[in-house]
């Protein structure tokens, strides 16, 4: 075994958590420990960075551009149009305050599961989740987890999800988004349920401790901006403005229905990429159609999620573009190997190597552009049931992924809800990563046997 090259393969994945919780840009990060590992691998450090990086790179771009670009303006339109606020105040209002955790959780899974974009969905949510709790007198600390667990933990790894998650590997396995028959669905009501129950009785231990709504110490500009938020909302309390002009709650859902019709009934005559691409191009034109009065600056709505799209695919790229240089190294075909040699079924080899990438990389749609074009080939030639290793992967990769330098998590901790990681990230943790991770243990047992 090459020992230089596993030190610094380990030293690479624990310098790119770190300065990810840094608030260092993934880019930069990504070079850096590309640098690393090159050095250290005894690679040429010219061609790991201009070939083997940027074929990464630019192979993921080129592959997932068009699902990217139109999943976000997707996104940008239902929150222009006003169509996510209207869906998450129908279900403010169906649920009511003393539901208010599971109503945070649907809100956000009824959009994702819809195929709107995560970010979008946290930061429309995050307002309905701010009022709920505090009406409620629920310690805020447990919104960033209520946010997490209903736009990540089982929406984007379900059968029928239009998540990227669970598009990648229809790719590499010749499958359809529905993948994976009924213990890809018992998985995700698993996940669903006993997340749901967890955080519900976590919120309901810290209550009984005595724990009331409040806001960190304003201690940074988003956390003083959630303060003043809270502030004003308790002013309009005391005197209720009238109710927003919102789209029907029918119109606003029914993109989200015809994306997710279109993409699985499409799927079963035509490549499932291509199938996505028709459901998000027919959603945004349906929500244009349907609620155009509420759209005010349509060409302003596009070149956002434009840019939103092209920040979100270069951070996903960069970080397959390290993985594209780490698997030159003799040290990666040794971890391969070991991988592949775990005992037990040869499902949980590829379950723990997909989670341990996704883990590592704090990316599920960028760990599963580094793990499956190594693992699918050698798992496809064990004669594997190709849903059985469609869904391991989608529930794999919505594991780990969670943990707390994950993109998503920090944005959703800091940026929309003014949190901190001492605060907020353990529930985040036992609902996002304990409780997945479990459950893909459970699936694998049971693709195994059946």
């Amino acid at each position: 075994m090459d020992i230089l090259g596993m030190i610094g393969l380990i030293a690479s994945l624990v310098l790119l958590v770190y300065l990810t919780m840094k608030g260092i840009n993934i880019i930069i990060a990504a070079l850096i420990i590309s640098i690393v590992v090159a050095v250290t691998g005894g690679l040429n450090l010219g061609t790991a960075l201009m070939d083997d990086y940027m074929t990464g790179f630019t192979d993921y771009f080129a592959s997932w551009f068009l699902v990217f670009l139109l999943g976000a303006i997707f996104g940008k339109i239902m929150q222009e149009t006003k169509s996510a606020e209207s869906i998450a105040q129908w279900i403010k209002r169906t649920l009511g305050t003393k539901r208010a955790v599971f109503a945070v959780v649907a809100a956000a899974a009824v959009m994702t599961y819809g195929g709107v974009s995560l970010f979008v969905v946290g930061f429309a949510v995050y307002p309905i989740a701010l009022s709920l709790f505090r009406a409620a007198n629920l310690p805020h600390r447990f919104i960033p987890a209520a946010l997490v667990f209903g736009s990540i933990s089982f929406t984007m790894t379900a059968p029928g999800s239009p998540e990227i998650q669970n598009i990648i590997p229809t790719e590499f396995f010749g499958t359809t988004p529905t993948a994976g028959g009924f213990i890809g669905v018992l998985s995700a009501f698993l996940i669903m349920v006993a997340g749901g129950l967890w955080l519900g009785r976590m919120v309901r231990k810290a209550s009984e401790r005595g724990e009331t709504f409040s806001l960190p110490n304003a201690s940074s500009q988003a956390e003083e901006e959630s303060a003043s938020g809270l502030a004003a909302e308790d002013q309009e309390d005391q005197h209720p403005e009238p109710v927003k002009d919102l789209p029907n709650v029918f119109l606003a859902f029914l993109p989200l229905i015809i994306v997710i019709g279109l993409l699985n009934i499409l799927s079963m005559f035509i490549n499932p990429t291509a199938s996505l691409l028709i459901a998000l191009t027919t959603g945004i034109f349906l929500a244009c159609i349907l609620m155009n009065k509420y759209l005010k600056e349509f060409w302003e709505a596009l070149a956002t999620g434009t840019q939103n799209s092209l920040v979100a695919l270069a951070n996903t790229c960069a970080v397959v573009g390290f993985g594209s240089v780490a698997a030159q190294v003799s040290a990666f075909d040794s971890v391969v190997d070991a991988v592949v040699s775990i005992p037990g079924p040869p499902l949980l080899g590829l379950a723990v190597g997909v989670t341990v990438v996704c883990g590592i990389t704090g990316s599920a749609s960028g760990g599963l552009g580094i793990a499956l074009p190594i693992l699918a080939p050698i798992y496809m030639g064990q004669g594997l049931d190709t849903g059985d290793m469609h869904r391991v992967s989608a529930l794999a990769s919505g594991g780990i992924d969670s943990l707390p330098h994950n993109g998503y998590v920090v944005t959703t901790v800091r940026a929309i809800c003014g949190e901190t990681h001492k605060r907020a990230y353990a529930p985040i943790f036992m609902v996002s990563v304990v409780v997945p991770s479990i459950v893909l243990l459970l699936a694998v047992f049971l693709y195994s046997i059946f």
